[in-house]
């Protein structure tokens, strides 16, 4: 029986397994994908800790996004074809040599673009491009301040703000480090809100206008802080809690300068909204095939160092994009 490694969770809050399972058989809508790069997310730690809001029943792969090489297709699969380089999303399963994905949830990847910038894409990339474009709507000029400027999502946010949207970013950041990086990947301006008060550095860098658009994925202080910094008309948008506290909106900071707030979950999209869903990633594809955009890939582990690859985003020595290598 044919059968391929993969990393298995086994028990909840321990290392992963890694072992040689059996490869399922395919229904007619599915493809099996051999897997070249699967991206690391924390989500895929949370889930595997058990603390993620979706459940897993024991044991399961973690991976949600993958790139890699078709191998077989279903008989009803008309949108690709054995040999085909493809990107790919899926719930768990694509930490693994192979990884099997409904054909909808499955992009070419373009010629030209190689599939570790492939298998970047579709969280960090296409939460950016929904936050961006159909969310906060951003226009030709406006400031944008990205809280947690340096994470995956924080830098594909600073690449696509300034490389397509043609905006002014302002990347807030808690080390002189993640600071620097930011601003070598695009970023007008940085804050380390560790030592410096966020909000009166974005006033004062914006001669007091404040930001049209804050992008918050810190939570906390820093949230507040990120919704007092914008200017008249402002728009905030939710995208996690990374600090690890829920902040409370004070209505009043809403009602004073007409200010907008909202949430983004991308893969919500998905049972909701699916061609918004679908074009983010299409969208990402076609950028970086252009050469507009350019992911940041921090760390490359292979899948036998998966456990090491948990832990150096636990450690938060992550900056960029974390991948697993099954090659």
């Amino acid at each position: 029986a044919r059968g391929y490694r993969a990393a298995l969770c086994t028990e909840l809050g321990q290392p992963l397994q890694l072992r040689d399972v059996p490869s399922p058989p395919l229904r007619p809508h599915q493809v099996r994908v051999g897997v070249h790069y699967c991206g690391l997310n924390f989500a895929d730690i949370l889930a595997c800790q058990g603390l993620y809001q979706e459940k897993h029943a024991l044991p399961f792969t973690p991976g949600m996004e993958f790139s890699g090489t078709v191998l077989e297709t279903g008989e009803n699969v008309r949108t690709v074809k054995e040999g085909c380089q493809v990107v790919g999303v899926t719930g768990t399963a694509a930490m693994a040599e192979e990884c099997v994905a409904d054909q909808k949830m499955l992009w070419r990847v373009p010629e030209g673009v190689s599939h570790e910038d492939a298998a970047v894409m579709p969280i960090t990339y296409g939460t950016a491009t929904v936050v961006l474009q159909h969310r906060a709507r951003v226009q030709l000029g406006e400031t944008v301040l990205v809280t947690a400027g340096a994470g995956a999502t924080g830098l594909a946010l600073i690449d696509l703000a300034v490389n397509v949207f043609k905006a002014k970013v302002i990347a807030a950041a808690g080390s002189d480090a993640k600071c620097e990086l930011a601003l070598k990947r695009g970023a007008s301006h940085s804050v380390n809100y560790s030592r410096s008060n966020l909000r009166d550095e974005v006033k004062r860098l914006t001669d007091g206008r404040g930001a049209n658009v804050a992008i918050e994925a810190v939570g906390g202080d820093i949230f507040k802080a990120a919704l007092q910094s914008l200017a008249w008309e402002g728009r905030i948008v939710v995208m996690g809690f990374a600090g690890g506290k829920i902040p409370s909106i004070p209505a009043n900071l809403l009602l004073l300068k007409n200010v907008s707030a909202m949430g983004v979950y991308w893969t919500r999209y998905q049972e909701e909204d699916f061609p918004v869903f679908s074009s983010t990633m299409s969208s990402a594809l076609q950028y970086c095939q252009e050469g507009k955009i350019h992911p940041h890939i921090g760390a490359v582990f292979k899948l036998e160092e998966v456990n090491e690859a948990f832990n150096h985003v636990l450690q938060r020595k992550s900056t960029g994009k974390v991948i697993i290598s099954m090659k």
